[in-house]
């Protein structure tokens, strides 16, 4: 019998589609990621213009700007994450197909981890200039801070966007249900990012990086195993 033969459906290839399908519906309206930089941008200048540097140097005030700023910036993304699906219905003829859960969840993380990077990769910038923070060569270390967290941002932000997506106050419940996990995952990451600022060694921040590749390892893999019951109906 003549014919393209059956090929299983491999979960990475469904998890890249879908994320693949979310950051093209972002692409073209630009809606959540303008928001989020408008908002990023808004805050690093009212914090620029507020702060008095006789009081606290600008290397110890940055790393909690960025932090504020990583995480409200986030949950403007993760807000988007299933409300566009579920207000044409798509969402349940996502849940329909042969797609499996743990890929639906992925394919979510990977879009809102592009979503947060992307905003940070525009806010890193902003802060070093306005604040004038000698980056020099921490300009690496950085980034990699910044990807660790919005890995667990991603995540955990993800598993709580579908819990909420179904509420009326999905705007709301998010922020209440996510923050309080964000807490052990920014404050690591603003600690290792002022030790990296300071120009000390990174070695004097590995016990921080410890504490936030230890997050996103327990977490990353407990949301992939929670999610599949958070969406069954």
């Amino acid at each position: 019998m003549s014919g393209t033969p059956y090929r299983p459906p491999s979960c990475l290839g469904d998890a890249w589609r879908i994320a693949r399908k979310d950051l093209l519906i972002e692409f073209r309206t630009r809606s959540a990621f303008l928001a989020a930089t408008v908002f990023a941008v808004l805050a690093v200048v009212i914090f620029r213009f507020t702060w008095d540097p006789t009081a606290i140097p600008a290397i110890d005030l940055a790393p909690g700007v960025l932090g504020v700023i990583f995480t409200f910036s986030g949950l403007l993304g993760l807000n988007r994450s299933f409300g566009l699906e579920l207000a044409e219905r798509a969402y349940d003829g996502l849940l329909a197909s042969q797609v499996s859960r743990e890929s639906i969840f992925t394919g979510k993380v990977l879009a809102n981890l592009a979503f947060v990077a992307g905003v940070q990769a525009l806010t890193l910038p902003a802060v070093a200039l306005f604040f004038d923070l000698p980056v020099g060569a921490a300009w690496g270390t950085l980034i990699g801070i910044v990807v660790l967290a919005a890995l667990g941002l991603a995540a955990v932000g993800t598993l709580f966007a579908a819990i909420a997506a179904n509420t009326r106050l999905a705007e709301l419940l998010l922020p209440m249900m996510t923050l309080p996990f964000f807490v052990p995952l920014v404050i690591p990451a603003a600690q290792a990012s002022a030790v990296v600022l300071r120009g000390q060694p990174v070695g004097d921040a590995m016990a921080w990086l410890k504490v936030l590749l230890a997050f996103d390892l327990v977490f990353v893999t407990a949301c992939i195993v929670v999610f599949p019951y958070t969406i069954e109906e």
